[in-house]
C-alpha cells in the first residue's frame, strides 16, 4: 500500500459551509490523484449546539468536555452520526467513494478512562492508547476513503469521548503514516509575539510544551503532534487549507523529527 496520509479537520471550518466544502475539494484531488488518504474530525460546536437545544449546560475543565451519561450520548450522535455523515455525503458529491465510521468500530481507537484533573471526575472521558488497522486498512484497499469520527471503546466496549487530535495521532501511528496533518482554522502555531511559528523539531516542540507560551486546544494538538513524532510519523502539520495542506508550504507551521 502506498504511504498514509492522516488529515484532522476540526475548529468552525466544519461549521463554516464554504471553508469546509474547499478542504473537501483539495481531500479529493489528492485522493484522486492517488493519494491514501484518511480523515479524521471532531465537532465541538456541533455538540455545543445540540446540547444547548436539549437543554443541558457545557462543562469543561483543562480544555476536556466533563461528559456526564446525557453528553456522552450527545457526543455520540453527533461525531458518530450527524456530522460523520455530512463529511460523508459531501465527499460522495464531490466523486469520492467514502465510508464513515466511528473509532469504537472494530477496535479502530482503543481508548481507557481518564483519570481525574485536580480533583475533578471528567465523567466519560477517555485517552487514546492503541489503534487497530484492520477497519481502515481493508477500506482503503478497497479503495474506499474511511472517515473516522473521535469515538472510542476500551476493550470491554464501553464508549468514550476523546480528543480528536490525540486519535488522528494514534491513527498515524498505527498506519506508520508518512504525515499528519491538523487542518483548522488558525494559521499555524503561534509564538509569544503572535507570529506563525514556520518548523519546529521535535527537540524545539519539548520545549516549547515546557512554556507558558502554548495554551488552550492548541496544547493537546502538539502533545499529539509529538507522541506521533516519537512513534516515526516523520512530518507533522498544522494549517488552514491554504497553507502547508497544499502541495507547496505556503504557510502553516510543520513539525519534524529530531
Amino acid at each position: 500500500m502506498k504511504p498514509i496520509t492522516v488529515i484532522k479537520l476540526g475548529g468552525s471550518l466544519l461549521d463554516d459551509t464554504a471553508a469546509r466544502r474547499s478542504a473537501l475539494e483539495t481531500i479529493t484531488a489528492r485522493w484522486n490523484a492517488g493519494e491514501c488518504v484518511v480523515l479524521v474530525h471532531g465537532g465541538g460546536k456541533h455538540i455545543d449546539a445540540a446540547m444547548s437545544a436539549a437543554g443541558i449546560a457545557k462543562r469543561t475543565h483543562a480544555g476536556l468536555r466533563i461528559t456526564d451519561s446525557a453528553t456522552l450520548a450527545i457526543v455520540v450522535s453527533v461525531l458518530a452520526g450527524t456530522v460523520n455523515k455530512m463529511l460523508v455525503s459531501e465527499l460522495t458529491d464531490l466523486g469520492v467513494k467514502a465510508a464513515g465510521l466511528a473509532g469504537c468500530d472494530a477496535g479502530t481507537l482503543i481508548a481507557e478512562k481518564h483519570p481525574s484533573i485536580d480533583g475533578i471526575e471528567l465523567g466519560s472521558v477517555g485517552r487514546v492508547i492503541e489503534s487497530d488497522r484492520a477497519l481502515i486498512g481493508s477500506l482503503l484497499t478497497a479503495g474506499i476513503l474511511p472517515v473516522v469520527s473521535s469515538i472510542a471503546a476500551d476493550v470491554d466496549g464501553t464508549l468514550y469521548n476523546v480528543n480528536a487530535d490525540s486519535a488522528a495521532a494514534a491513527i498515524a501511528i498505527a498506519h506508520g503514516a508518512s504525515s499528519l496533518q491538523f487542518l483548522t482554522d488558525v494559521p499555524g502555531l503561534l509564538d509569544e509575539h503572535g507570529s506563525v511559528v514556520p518548523a519546529l523539531t521535535e527537540c524545539d516542540l519539548v520545549a516549547m510544551l515546557a512554556s507558558p507560551v502554548v495554551s488552550g486546544g492548541m496544547r493537546p494538538k502538539l502533545e499529539a503532534a509529538l507522541s506521533a513524532l516519537h512513534a516515526g510519523v516523520t512530518r507533522v502539520t498544522i494549517a488552514p487549507p491554504s497553507g502547508s495542506f497544499c502541495e507547496t508550504m505556503t504557510g502553516g507551521t510543520t513539525l519534524v523529527a529530531a
